[in-house]
């Protein structure tokens, strides 16, 4: 990890770069304005095969060490005449590491303020959020999705924690991967979480040290005006601490759109098996009136 910046710089960065303001002061729509009809237009035309590919982790019932706040789940029935039917209950609190969800524009913030400098007190209350929720992304996100996958091109089983993936190996890995990214993409990180978990139970994301991506990765990010970061492993925690946000900061700074807790193993074998790493990817939050964000399914397809 050589020749990355420090936090200090990477802090510098987030506020020269920023996207405050760029599409208007009450713009609630952030990096997804960049996902243009003739973005969607150029993404469906990525689909040959029609094979499609769920991104998304069960729904976490199980408790468990990594799951400390499961999600609820009963169902109940009732007989009419000669038949019946079943009605079900869902509760979750998704934010974490166990759900496979999208982060609203609110979600997060520093001590600068989040999306567009709004204070927290503007952003949310008890009641739920009142400017960035989730609503503002309700027709879907529709794009062409990119995987980086990071274990191939390192030639390991996944990400460690003494070496995140760092802002200048995603430049390596699409120039190794003979692929792009641009404006309104969707950048997907694969770092390997399943076989890393399978490894170290007894660890939880999150926790530091924690692997994941190293705040450089936002400057890859910004430069590249990409509108959604799909992960697996999300950011990286150093035993030292640093950033608040490593690289959920890019969230509330540039607007992207986070995928959090992706199923990504799937996806690299399926990129791995059709030899190409672009794919239609659709992201469809529920429309949740002043949701902080919102569990999803995304699919990818080829």
């Amino acid at each position: 990890m050589t020749n990355l910046p420090t936090d200090s710089e990477v802090q510098s960065f987030l506020s020269e770069r920023s996207n405050w303001g760029r599409w208007g002061d009450d713009d609630q729509l952030g990096a997804i304005n960049l996902v243009t009809p003739q973005k969607r237009l150029e993404a469906v035309e990525l689909v040959q095969s029609g094979r499609s590919i769920s991104l998304s982790r069960f729904w976490p019932k199980q408790p468990g060490p990594l799951n400390p706040r499961p999600a609820e789940h009963f169902t109940t029935w009732f007989d009419r005449e000669e038949g019946g039917g079943a009605v079900d209950y869902y509760g979750i609190m998704y934010h974490g590491y166990s759900t496979t969800h999208v982060d609203a524009l609110c979600h997060v913030w520093d001590s600068d303020g989040g999306w567009q400098g709004r204070s927290p007190s503007e952003l949310v209350s008890p009641q739920g959020a009142k400017f960035g929720d989730i609503t503002n992304w309700k027709s879907g996100i529709v794009t062409r999705g990119v995987l980086f996958d990071v274990p191939k091109f390192r030639g390991e089983p996944y990400v460690t924690i003494d070496r995140p993936v760092t802002g200048p190996e995603l430049a390596e890995i699409s120039e190794a991967q003979n692929i792009q990214v641009g404006a309104g993409d969707a950048l997907i990180v694969y770092s390997g979480r399943e076989l890393w978990q399978t490894d170290h139970p007894e660890k939880y994301l999150g926790a530091a040290p924690s692997p994941g991506l190293d705040a450089s990765c936002s400057m890859f990010i910004r430069d590249l005006d990409i509108s959604l970061l799909g992960w697996d492993m999300m950011d990286y925690r150093s035993p030292e601490g640093g950033l608040p946000w490593p690289v959920h900061s890019i969230l509330y700074k540039f607007g992207v759109c986070l995928l959090d807790n992706s199923l990504l193993q799937p996806l690299a074998e399926t990129c791995a098996e059709e030899k190409r790493y672009e794919f239609l990817l659709m992201v469809l939050p529920l429309p949740v009136e002043g949701g902080t964000g919102s569990p999803v399914n995304p699919v990818a397809m080829f």
